[in-house]
Parts: C-alpha cells; sequence; structure tokens
C-alpha cells in the first residue's frame, strides 16, 4: 500500500486556503493534517505531527514564509503559493520544490505534487541488489572534487549543471555543490540516456525538465537556455517529441 504525503496549508487569505484545500481533496495520494493563517500558529503544529509537505504563502502580516523556512527543524518539502513572481530566485536559494503563482489551476498544482509523490515514493522504496552486468555509463552516484574533500551525489539526485569558468555547479534540489570537474568527465560518467548537454554552459536531467519553451527549459523555475550547437540532438532525445 502506498503511502500517502501528508501536509500543511499555511495561508492568511481564507480564499486561497480554500482553494488549496479543495485542491489537496481531490488528490488521493495527499492528506490534509491542518491548515493555518500564520505560521507562528502553525509551529507547534509543525513541531508535532512533522508533515512531509508544506504549502507556503509568502506575504504574510507576523512572518513571511521566505523568514519562515530557514527555521524549519526538521523541514518538510516545501511548495510556495504566491501571487508575486519575483521571489522565485530566493525561492529557489531556500531549496522549495515548487513555486505556484497564484492564481493557479489544479492541473498546475497536481503536475508538482504528484513530482513530489513520486521522488518521495521513490526514496522509500529499498535499493534493489545490482544485477550481476551492470550496464555501463549508468552509475548511482558520482565523486566530485569539492575543496579539499571528495562528495558522494546521487545521479538521480542531480536537476542540471552549470559551467562556471574552471567549475562546474552542480544543482540538486538540496543543495549546489561547486567541483572542479570537467563537462567531458562528467560526460563520460553521467548516463547517456538520462543527461544531455543544451549549452557550452549547461546540462540538464532529462526526467527533471517542467517545460520547454522558446528554445528554453525551465527546471524548479530556473530558466537553462538551449543553444543552436545542441538544439537538434537535444530535441531528438525527448521521448514522444514531434
Amino acid at each position: 500500500m502506498k503511502v500517502k504525503l501528508s501536509c500543511y496549508i499555511i495561508d492568511d487569505e481564507p480564499l486561497a486556503q480554500e482553494i488549496l484545500e479543495e485542491y489537496v481533496a481531490k488528490v488521493p495520494f495527499l492528506e490534509l493534517k491542518g491548515s493555518f493563517m500564520s505560521p507562528m500558529e502553525a509551529a507547534e503544529n509543525l513541531k508535532r505531527d512533522k508533515p512531509d509537505l508544506l504549502f507556503l504563502d509568502i506575504n504574510m502580516p507576523d512572518l513571511d514564509g521566505l523568514s519562515f523556512i530557514p527555521l524549519l527543524n526538521p523541514k518538510p518539502m516545501i511548495i510556495l503559493t504566491t501571487a508575486y513572481d519575483q521571489y522565485a530566485l530566493k525561492a529557489f536559494e531556500l531549496e522549495v520544490k515548487d513555486y505556484l503563482v497564484k492564481p493557479f489551476s489544479f492541473e498546475r498544482f497536481y503536475k508538482g505534487v504528484l513530482r513530489l509523490y513520486q521522488e518521495h515514493s521513490a526514496s522509500q522504496v529499498p535499493a534493489k541488489k545490482e544485477a550481476a552486468a551492470e550496464p555501463k555509463n549508468d552509475p548511482e552516484y558520482l565523486f566530485l572534487k569539492v575543496g579539499h574533500r571528495i562528495q558522494k551525489v546521487a545521479t538521480k539526485d542531480i536537476l542540471f549543471i552549470e559551467g562556471m569558468k574552471d567549475y562546474l555547479r552542480v544543482h540538486t534540489a538540496q543543495e549546489k555543490i561547486m567541483t572542479l570537474t570537467s563537462f567531458a568527465k562528467l560526460e563520460e560518467l553521467l548516463p547517456p540516456q538520462n543527461f544531455a548537454r543544451v549549452h557550452r554552459s549547461f546540462m540538464v536531467a532529462i526526467d527533471k525538465i517542467d517545460h520547454i519553451e522558446k528554445n528554453r527549459i525551465t527546471i524548479m523555475d530556473q530558466m537553462i537556455p538551449i543553444s543552436d550547437t545542441y538544439a537538434e540532438a537535444f530535441y531528438k532525445m525527448l521521448k514522444g517529441f514531434q
């Protein structure tokens, strides 16, 4: 039996709260544990219930959502729900899972929560025993040199990789990792069916793409350009692309 995602709503607008409650009720794998008008009202309950997912507004009277996020311990998965789009960069730095700009449709809401549910479900499944003949170039993790240490990074956690002069910045849902490794080296190590170079400064995880518009990829509200050099090969990789 699949486990549901328990969730909280924190929003000081009664109508926005009501819409979110209706959306949550339509999704069989979500279980609403509480709705609150402010972070301060929800704080003690969060410590007790430890929900998996938090739908959080930004502009609230007592404590705004962005200031509340660093105070959360343990930190649930967070989807920001706001009428303002100018906080997207700050939200990304705080490692939120999704950013919904009001008014958002149920379709957009469902797309975001389904992705999180699939990620959460996958993390709960015990790792399968390795087959006798492991496919080449399909590692479950990499070891990257980060400063004076070597860091283990799961390939399934990588969202995209950004070139930064002599360094690469590996973006995951949890953190951003700076490493003195070349794109050429990573292209040798990463499974080619799952990762694609789309620009001289960017490589993306195919399964983490939210959408593509006007030769720009969106992953977790980060926009990534597709250059002419890589466009043809990239589009050929997309399943179902006509």
